[in-house]
């Protein structure tokens, strides 16, 4: 059965958050439900859809951010009571919005995580988690990384409390009272958990998650240890998962699962005989999907999903056919009704349009005046600025609640920008003058009209430190900008992991002096991505990282006083080295450096590169050769003379080149690894061999790899 939705816009609230849209339950089987959504603003509203129109059914006042909304409600009955997190206080309300709850949590940090079960309330802000039982403290923990999402399984199923807690050190905690009952490591930071088929499944111990790099996967939390079901990877590059839902749009009687991305995407997955999930349906929006449900809210007996988006849009995706079927020999007619309908919009436009008209040259005259005021008007931006295991790059987000008019991209750290397929802006690069102002790259992204979403691709090189800086300016009067700031760290392609190989040829790098833990662990915080900012409990912690670029890998170990680094490329170490030293120069802090240099790991780090010197290299060669051998085809007319292996270049070209194209300086980037490696390897032994590189590069242009080690070797 093919899956037909049909897009209807019902109504636009203000921004909104993750998980703040939510339908409340059907008076009777397929009857229109009431959608309520709670926005930045502060302003939770409930409506229905009657005769094609929102109605309202409440609304508040304005106040502070809503965080998360969340339906509750005596267990076992229908879950109608709405509550909604804002700052560090939870307020209820009945679905005819009077307000019967009130609870500041006096948490030092504001509510970015709610769950409800019962009288149960379960909440997270960023490092804090708390459980309340009707409004009494229960328990607590705090968490060594920040956490996403919380939920607990259904307590009327498995019998007892078991909260989850979503980390962004690429874990699931599973909690018991106040400890950490066990950890489970998942493949990306995971940013939502969501109950399987709304209750847990089967056994009510199946718990889905959606990471921010677009993962996907099921997870049975059992007493004794976790069971992996199964997992989705994010082959098509889509955007990173914010919310999930269950519901039964496909009508085959078994719940479906549905999916909102940060790029608009909106997925359908069906089951199929092993329960493996199936995609049937998918659908861009132009903007993040931050709430999904499934249910009935156009039209009674018509299913749909339903989807907050960032600014504020709520929009259904519905199996109401849009075009009625006339039958032979009949013209389709337009109702009575919709042409009232057409009628009424029209004349909502043109006033709309004079109202715009007359503010405008009202204030082109205020702004003549001598006592004229001019107020800067705000807007939100929501960005994102994450690493890319896959290609080694980072991926930076920026939406915008209303159309991007242009983007200014500064740079004083040497970094290239990629081409982004889903980009449709205009990028133009300014001349910069490195040498006087830090200035390393200048460009700007021209938009098109009604673009809200922005996303671009950088490449950094180890090594190189600074700060990235985006002006987003928006399509609005006066003109006003917003700046964001975005650190490349020293070790900017390191990712967090859980596991490395201890057998590996190892260098040491160990720093004793009179620092403090929190002093060492803010230089760690400066040196490598995806460390938490608060330093972890404890006296002593240990991290795992790895390089996206080369798959090399690091291990942190610091206590009070004492830190050690090792790795198995010299460069990396050479790297911390030089920033530890100008950190704690910089804060007159006495360090003493010591240093263990494994031979072997060169000649593993070069094993490491080869192969991707060698496929860029061979790449370079094929992309060399396709015009001349364009040009044979065209004078020969067929290409029967050819040998295969040219013949095959040929009808690859479109994909060879297009592959070339999203890898610029790929190649020069190796070049400059293994020449920093040469460098660094040498430069422990304390002697210089800049002088030498030439000949180095030389060996490179005509690559092999045990003339290359030898060159190591000998030099």
């Amino acid at each position: 059965m093919d899956l037909n939705l049909n897009r209807a816009d019902y109504l636009q609230v203000g921004v909104t958050s993750q998980k703040t849209m939510k339908l409340l339950p059907a008076s009777r089987y397929r009857a229109t439900q009431k959608v309520v959504v709670g926005d930045h603003d502060g302003v939770v509203m409930c409506f229905g859809m009657k005769k094609g129109e929102a109605v309202t059914v409440f609304k508040t006042l304005p106040g502070q951010k809503i965080a998360r909304l969340e339906l509750g409600g005596v267990l076992n009955t229908p879950q109608e009571k709405i509550f909604i997190a804002a700052g560090s206080e939870i307020r209820g309300f009945t679905k005819r919005g009077k307000q019967f709850l009130s609870f500041e949590t006096n948490l030092t940090e504001s509510i970015k995580a709610m769950h409800i079960s019962g009288s149960d309330l379960f909440l997270s802000a960023s490092y804090i988690y708390n459980h309340y039982c009707d409004c009494k403290d229960q328990h607590y923990y705090l968490s060594g990384d920040k956490i996403n999402d919380v939920i607990c399984l259904p307590v009327e199923r498995v019998l007892h409390d078991v909260p989850v807690l979503a980390c962004q050190d690429r874990v699931l905690r599973v909690l018991q009272g106040s400890d950490v009952m066990y950890e489970i490591e998942v493949p990306g930071p995971p940013t939502v958990l969501a109950l399987h088929n709304g209750n847990g499944g089967d056994s009510g111990e199946d718990l889905l998650f959606g990471t921010s790099d677009g993962k996907l996967g099921l997870i049975q939390i059992t007493t004794s240890k976790p069971i992996h079901k199964w997992e989705i990877r994010n082959e098509k590059k889509r955007g990173g998962i914010l919310c999930i839902d269950s519901f039964d749009i496909v009508g085959d009687g078994v719940k479906d699962l549905l999916v909102g991305r940060d790029d608009g995407m909106v997925e359908v997955y069906s089951f199929d005989n092993a329960n493996e999930p199936v995609l049937r349906f998918d659908q861009t929006l132009s903007e993040s999907v931050t709430s999904i449900q499934g249910g009935c809210v156009g039209k009674d007996g018509y299913d749909e999903i339903v989807v907050s988006t960032y600014s504020g849009w709520v929009t259904g995706l519905t199996t109401e056919p849009i075009h009625k079927e006339s039958g032979p020999g009949e013209e389709l007619k337009i109702n009575q009704e919709m042409q009232n309908k057409i009628a009424s919009l029209r004349s909502e436009l043109e006033h709309l349009q004079y109202k715009v008209l007359q503010e405008r040259e009202k204030y082109q005259l205020s702004s003549q005046s001598s006592k004229a005021k001019s107020a800067v008007p705000s807007f939100s931006v929501n960005d994102k600025f994450t690493l890319n295991k896959d290609d080694a790059s980072y991926s930076l987000i920026l939406e915008v609640q209303m159309a991007i008019d242009n983007v200014l991209i500064q740079s004083d750290v040497p970094i290239d920008l990629l081409d982004v397929d889903k980009n449709s802006a205009v990028v133009s690069f300014s001349s910069c003058d490195s040498e006087s102002n830090d200035n390393f790259l200048l460009a700007t992204y021209r938009c098109q009209a009604n673009t809200t979403r922005l996303e671009l691709k950088i490449r950094s090189i180890e090594g190189q430190y600074g700060t990235l800086q985006a002006y987003v300016t928006p399509r609005i009067q006066p003109k006003t900008c917003q700046v964001r700031q975005y650190l490349i760290k020293p070790l900017s392609l390191h990712q967090r992991t859980h596991f490395i190989d201890h057998d590996r040829p190892m260098n040491t790098l160990t720093l004793t002096g009179q620092f403090s833990f929190a002093e060492l662990h803010s230089w760690v915080v400066f040196c490598l991505p995806e460390v938490p900012e608060k330093p972890p409990a404890g006296e002593c912690v240990t991290f795992y990282f790895q390089n996206t670029f080369l798959d090399t890998q690091l291990e942190s170990t610091y206590r009070k006083g004492e830190g050690v680094f090792k790795s198995d490329n010299i460069s990396t170490i050479s790297i911390l080295k030089d920033v530890l030293s100008k950190e704690a120069t910089r804060r007159k802090i006495n360090l003493n450096i010591s240093y263990e240099i494994n031979e072997v790991s060169v000649k593993h780090t070069l094993k490491l590169i080869h192969p991707k010197l060698e496929y860029q290299l061979l790449l370079a060669k094929k992309v060399q050769l396709i015009d001349a051998l364009k040009e044979l085809q065209v004078h020969e007319g067929n290409t029967n003379f050819l040998i295969p292996e040219y013949r095959c270049i040929l009808e690859e070209a479109d994909h060879l080149q297009e592959e070339y194209k999203k890898q610029p300086a790929h190649l020069e980037r190796l070049y400059g690894m293994i020449t920093d490696l040469f460098i660094d390897k040498f430069k422990f032994k304390g002697t210089n061999v800049k002088t030498k590189v030439p000949l180095l590069l030389e060996i490179l242009d005509s690559y092999d790899q045990n003339a290359l080690i030898a060159f190591f070797d000998a030099a």
